[in-house]
């Protein structure tokens, strides 16, 4: 026989008075369970992270949502989404177990013992570049903090923006085509972007001292909304183009296609050229050069984990 509560997943619930309720009154467990969820996206995606079955999951947010008095978010069919209190319940949550996190550091930090959570977000497709100091630099933590608990995640640079001003990660590691005034950098590589073409294409088997400006600018390119943009090119006509991709795995899609030119990070396009399926075309001094940076929230307190994850790249 199925609980009350079990059975409570899709109902609104009336809003009490919550005035009274502490963190004593509300299970840390069903906080971290709802917060997971958030993160995740729904409730299924976050039942593959915690390992436990999705009618668990739903019935411990069932549960929290009784315990506050209020619907914290719609889980059915129409998709996941948080409701206003749902929101401020997160952001909440955000902020508790910063503090026991604080808490925790403090009284192992006694100890010259570092003990926490560290979030990192990491800008997709850049693993295999070999400037990168991500890979050693958590190897280094690790080592000098085993007990740390560090939370690897890639994405999108709008993602990880999004996700550093709602205190999901407390750092990134991303390119930076403009600053923000919402964060602070931390300069950390140089990636380097090569103009390509495919083995299909006509200016694959010239010879690259005969492909001159005139003949590139002849060319489709490919509209790169991310690099094309914020680099400043003026040389190629990016915004005439009806050819248009945001991920670097799509403009290497359309590069093989043999129809159009475009900008690809060279460590991701070596594979590629090994293969003899695409060739850099054109002059040096079309390259173009992205900072990579750490990236933290503005007023973010830069804690012992922080910098010790700061020291491992080799920030000073």
């Amino acid at each position: 026989m199925e609980s009350k509560v079990s059975n409570m997943g899709n109902m609104n619930y009336s809003r009490t008075d919550n005035s009274s309720v502490t963190i004593n009154n509300v299970d840390l467990k069903l906080l971290r369970v709802f917060k997971c969820v958030v993160e995740a996206g729904g409730l299924t995606s976050a039942s593959h992270e915690l390992n436990i079955g999705l009618a668990a999951i739903s019935k411990q947010v069932s549960d929290l949502e009784i315990r506050l008095g209020m619907t914290l978010c719609s889980r059915g069919r129409e998709g996941f989404e948080l409701t206003e209190y749902g929101i401020t319940v997160y952001q909440a949550t955000l902020e508790l177990f910063s503090s026991l996190n604080t808490f925790r550091e403090r009284l192992h930090n006694s100890r010259n013992e570092l003990l926490g959570d560290l979030s990192i977000s990491v800008v997709d497709n850049t693993i295999s570049d070999p400037l990168s100091p991500v890979t050693k630099a958590v190897q280094l933590l690790h080592t000098a903090a085993p007990k740390v608990n560090i939370r690897l995640q890639t994405a999108h640079l709008d993602d990880i923006e999004k996700g550093l001003t709602e205190g999901r990660f407390n750092c990134a590691i991303a390119p930076v085509y403009d600053e923000k005034s919402d964060f602070d950098y931390y300069p950390a590589y140089t990636e380097t972007s090569v103009l390509y073409c495919g083995s299909d294409h006509l200016l694959f088997p010239m010879n690259n001292n005969d492909i001159t400006i005139e003949l590139l600018k002849q060319q489709k390119i490919i509209n790169h909304t991310y690099v094309t943009h914020r680099h400043g090119n003026k040389l190629f006509a990016f915004n005439e183009s009806n050819i248009q991709a945001v991920q670097v795995e799509a403009v290497a899609m359309l590069i093989l296609t043999g129809h159009f030119i475009g900008y690809l990070p060279a460590h991701y396009a070596a594979p590629w050229v090994r293969e003899k399926k695409i060739r850099a075309v054109g002059p040096d001094e079309l390259q173009m050069q992205t900072p990579f940076c750490l990236i933290i929230k503005k007023g973010r307190k830069i804690n012992q984990i922080i910098k010790l994850f700061m020291d491992s790249l080799g920030i000073a």
